[in-house]
């Protein structure tokens, strides 16, 4: 099937609400198109052949290098949400190949050692206004991947990867299904997690959740599914009902005060902006040891801007032999 083919098809087949290949925004930099990807398939495509996307492998989820090989990692968690974003927007007739750029790219930019890094990533660069994942992550695709030249990605794409979270709603629907998807995957994944890593028991969850949501992971995420279909649908927008809504934000005040306010999380918390707080005040004395790419970017957007953005690309496993081989020489010669 040709791209152009393809273009047709979701013009004929889509929602009105959808967003459309053959409609884009565009990108920042004109190019040739594919003649057989859409421009949303491309941007895809280019997330998931990039460097930062591979690293999400090697970056926790809440734990700090659980033992055990079934925790949640970044890249797990992004894999879900992706799933979990496209079977409601196939279900809502909205662009899949859209909803799935989105997702795959939402997460780059976040930091090693999960929630608790980039609190410590967002205290110590308060001087430069702080640390916010979605914002790096448009700045990944946009300033620092493919050694500064960025990937270009289409407006829609780059408008869902910065409004995954935080004050302003994506501007299109798919943006929004990722949004959703994406606080569903986490809470419920999270506590997975935090019942395996034996912080939390089944015991522990309020009534209120397992009665809407169900006992299981999977009923959970299967249970706010359905919801936000038929409740999106109903209204012409990406939505919970008032009822469901209600119930999922008790569920996440739970899990706030309960798992990532939990007194065995904040003491990593502590180890984790140790060690960020060192590699970073390392680099900005030193900035001649930085890598080329970011002594470049260090030139232009300045020296603390360019260390943040090392520092937040680092999976766990190298910040942690970052730092010791930075501070702890003698680490090295007994292992």
């Amino acid at each position: 099937m040709t791209r152009i083919t393809r273009e047709e098809l979701e013009l004929n087949t889509l929602s009105p609400s959808a967003s459309f290949a053959a409609r884009t925004l565009g990108r920042e930099k004109p190019e040739t198109e594919c003649d057989i990807r859409t421009c949303f398939q491309r941007d895809v495509d280019r997330i998931t052949h990039s460097k930062s996307f591979r690293r999400l492998i090697h970056k926790t989820q809440v734990f700090i290098n659980p033992e055990g090989d079934h925790y949640r990692t970044r890249l797990t968690h992004t894999l879900e949400v992706s799933r979990l974003a496209r079977t409601i927007s196939r279900a809502l007739g909205l662009n899949e190949d859209l909803t799935e750029a989105i997702a795959v790219g939402h997460d780059l930019g976040h930091t090693p050692f999960g929630h608790a890094g980039e609190r410590a990533l967002a205290e110590i660069m308060s001087p430069e206004g702080g640390f916010r994942h979605n914002e790096q992550s448009l700045r990944v695709v946009d300033r620092l991947e493919k050694d500064g030249r960025g990937l270009n990605l289409t407006r829609e794409t780059r408008d869902g990867i910065l409004c995954h979270t935080g004050g302003k709603l994506p501007d299109t629907l798919e943006g929004r299904v990722v949004r959703l998807a994406d606080r569903a995957a986490y809470l419920n994944h999270d506590l997975d997690d935090a019942i395996r890593a034996d912080i939390l028991s089944a015991d522990d969850i309020p009534s209120e959740i397992t009665c809407a949501f169900g006992e299981t992971v999977s009923r959970r995420i299967d249970a706010i599914t359905h919801d936000i279909i038929n409740e999106s649908a109903r209204l012409g927008d990406i939505a919970m009902s008032a009822e469901i809504r209600l119930v999922f934000d008790g569920f996440y005040s739970f899990m706030f005060e309960n798992l990532y306010r939990n007194i065995r999380a904040k003491s990593e918390e502590t180890k984790v902006f140790g060690i960020l707080n060192g590699i970073f005040g390392y680099y900005a004395d030193n900035p001649d040891k930085l890598p080329d790419e970011y002594r470049a970017v260090a030139d232009s957007d300045g020296l603390r801007r360019a260390v943040g953005d090392y520092v937040s690309g680092m999976t766990d496993s190298y910040a942690i032999s970052t730092y010791e081989k930075l501070f702890i020489p003698n680490a090295w010669q007994v292992r």
